[in-house]
């Protein structure tokens, strides 16, 4: 049961993350800048989150330009900030890496700032996923209706901010999750959804209970013990490469968000430029045959595996 203390949990726990961010931002602000790179992309429109990107277009922006964007997304909680268009269930990614001087006492001093906006952040999280014991297509309608226009992905994503390293190279990261699920759990959350009497745009409450319904009697046409998966491409992610002073290893971050970067030197690390994404240029080093398999629910991305012996399921 949800402790009727939540939502004033949650409230104080934004409150404090923006009093901190803001404090953060503009220490970010006063430190000597030695180079700033961000890559801004194009937004989520609403309705669009599920849609598949096959070319993202990338706009670079250097120097000052670049530490405002920068710190503008670190404070970035609600998209009251930014258009009404964009939708509120996807995050706002701004890829990048700000380079600033700074001593050892001032780098520990950072850390300390942005290790309690982490605890801050990763709080929020538990209490919106587990401590209002909601489940996943409950929490969206839950959160807006007290936060109108809370990014929740923007709330819960960490801050990065380390020694510089060498060099700092950018690319993407394109991959699926495949999990394999039982007939009667996805059952059990078609049941949920039908109970809860929610409409999802573009549908009316009675069009979208009708399509639930169907998904509902598509399932149980099969045996109990079909071997059936959920899987989904991720969304590509932009990410960081980086390299340590000395060593030929890369160490791979994922980079939604501008990482920050101290120097005790003016020394600039080498930095790279993010491409545009086209799904059609990569190439693998290897693929493997896909498997033959029939999609059954695609909004879940639920699958029949006939491949499968559905007593590993």
């Amino acid at each position: 049961m949800m402790r009727y203390t939540l939502v004033s949990e949650m409230r104080q726990c934004i409150d404090e993350m923006e009093q901190r961010l803001g404090e953060l931002t503009a220490v970010l602000e006063a430190l000597p800048l030695l180079a700033a790179r961000v890559f801004t992309l194009p937004g989520v429109k609403k309705g669009d989150e599920q849609r598949p990107l096959e070319t993202i277009p990338v706009h670079p922006y250097s120097g000052t330009t670049a530490r405002r964007l920068a710190l503008e997304h670190l404070k970035l909680l609600f998209m009251q900030q930014q258009s009404e268009s964009l939708s509120t269930r996807s995050a706002v990614r701004l890829p990048g890496a700000l380079f600033f001087q700074a001593d050892k006492a001032c780098l520990s001093a950072l850390q300390d700032q942005t290790g309690e906006i982490n605890r801050l952040k990763q709080h929020l999280e538990r209490l919106i996923t587990r401590d209002s014991g909601l489940p996943s297509e409950a929490r969206f309608p839950f959160v807006h209706q007290h936060f109108p226009g809370l990014i929740t992905l923007n709330a819960y994503r960490s801050v990065t901010l380390e020694p510089a390293p060498a060099s700092v190279h950018f690319g993407w990261a394109n991959k699926h999750i495949i999990k394999k699920v039982t007939r009667d759990d996805i059952c059990q959350q078609l049941e949920k959804s039908l109970k809860a009497g929610r409409a999802r745009a573009p549908w009316t409450r009675e069009q979208w209970a009708e399509k639930v319904s169907q998904e509902l009697e598509t399932l149980l046409s099969l045996p109990a013990d079909a071997p059936l998966k959920i899987k989904r491409p991720v969304k590509v992610q932009p990410i960081a490469r980086l390299r340590e002073e000395g060593s030929r290893k890369q160490r791979q971050l994922p980079c939604p968000t501008p990482l920050l970067f101290c120097s005790e030197s003016r020394r600039i690390p080498v930095t790279g430029e993010l491409n545009d994404y086209d799904q059609n240029s990569i190439t693998h080093r290897h693929k493997p045959a896909a498997r033959a398999m029939t999609l059954l629910i695609p909004r879940l991305w639920l699958w029949l595996d006939p491949q499968a012996d559905a007593r590993s399921v």
